[in-house]
């Protein structure tokens, strides 16, 4: 049995999700709190996951057609999520999320839950009828970072991704967003904007790397990476990128690798794309499908096509890892960065150093 638009990016774009993970710390203390805060339903008795979940969770043969369709007999919706061991936030969503009553209840009444492993072997079968071991649909569905959310409809498409962990209040607005329907009415992030804004700055910070007008981003033999930051006022996360992430000296030097412009969400600044086209900020980031703010899309200095994003804000270790990742051409030879943030923290620690995924 078994984030609005749902992109599966081709091999010359990765995404990244929004909070990431590399570390390696347990959850074996969460099931048991997990289970007094919600009840056991379906339990597993011996979970196939990388990390502890909720035991109301649904074990299933991980046919996803099959698992849309019970779960819309029932009234309710899917949502798989992706995870993987030794991942914080993870944690984060199992301890701090499901341990609040009223998300654990929203979820059990309205959702169907599925929890798969970014590296697992088991199988599944996805809707176009392959089957593909966990660690294959991640590849496929361009799962890059932990936690991962899907949610489906009752005809089997994605309403609604969440890349990286959501706080309480922005998770539970995403429950009302899909439960609800609302996917017909308006976008995700529109819906967030009113029922879980942050309390944030009304303008939006300036920066002396943001290139200035005219805008014209193509790409010429010899030059730099470009990257393309999507912000918005009102925005806890844009602020905080400015504040704690941009101010770093390891990531200020690596901002000197690339050509770098802002635009803020919903602009009709004229620009030059690119690949040569003549358009408005507002309307490339409804065709490169920019969503969430901040997000941040590097194009490759030689062609000038998408490489690599940051849909939305990272702690400044995966910030200074994504620039380090397009700037030293790394993603050339390693698609995962998944794999190449791993070792780069590896090495970090080899040489002597600490690494810290919430600083």
């Amino acid at each position: 049995m078994m984030t609005a638009f749902f992109p599966v990016r081709d091999t010359r774009g990765v995404t990244i999700a929004a909070l990431l993970c590399a570390a390696r710390i347990p959850l074996a203390a969460a099931g048991f709190a997990l289970a007094i805060a919600g009840g056991v339903a379906s339990a597993q008795e011996v979970a196939p996951h990388a990390i502890d979940i909720p035991p109301w969770f649904t074990e299933t043969f991980l046919d996803f057609g099959e698992d849309i369709r019970d779960a819309a007999r029932d009234q309710r919706r899917l949502m798989v999520y992706f995870g993987q061991d030794g991942c914080p936030y993870c944690t984060q969503l199992m301890v701090t999320n499901f341990s609040q009553r009223a998300i654990v209840e929203k979820t059990r009444r309205h959702f169907v839950a599925i929890a798969l492993n970014l590296w697992g072997d088991r199988e599944t079968k996805w809707l176009d009828g392959r089957v593909r071991t966990e660690k294959e649909l991640a590849r496929f569905l361009d799962v890059q970072f932990t936690p991962t959310l899907l949610f489906f409809d009752e005809r089997g498409k994605v309403v609604a991704r969440l890349n990286g962990y959501y706080p309480p209040h922005r998770f539970e607005a995403v429950l009302d967003y899909v439960a609800g329907k609302r996917e017909r009415k308006e976008t995700l992030a529109a819906w967030l904007a009113r029922q879980a804004p942050d309390a944030a700055s009304a303008r939006l910070a300036d920066e002396p790397f943001f290139a200035p007008p005219p805008h014209d981003l193509r790409r010429a033999a010899g030059g730099k990476p470009l990257a393309v930051l999507f912000e918005t006022t009102h925005c806890g996360p844009c602020d905080e990128l400015h504040r704690d992430g941009f101010t770093r000296p390891g990531i200020r030097a690596l901002l000197e690798r690339f050509d770098i412009v802002r635009f803020p969400l919903g602009a009709r600044t004229g620009l030059t794309t690119p690949d040569g086209r003549t358009t408005t900020a507002r309307a490339w980031a409804t065709e490169l499908g920019v969503t969430f703010a901040p997000t941040i899309v590097f194009f490759g200095a030689e062609h000038g096509r998408e490489v690599f994003r940051i849909d939305a804000y990272l702690r400044p270790f995966h910030v200074e890892s994504s620039l380090d990742y397009v700037a030293s051409g790394a993603y050339r030879g390693e698609p995962s960065f998944q794999r190449y943030i791993q070792e780069r923290a590896e090495r970090a620690r080899a040489a002597g150093g600490s690494v810290d995924l919430w600083k």
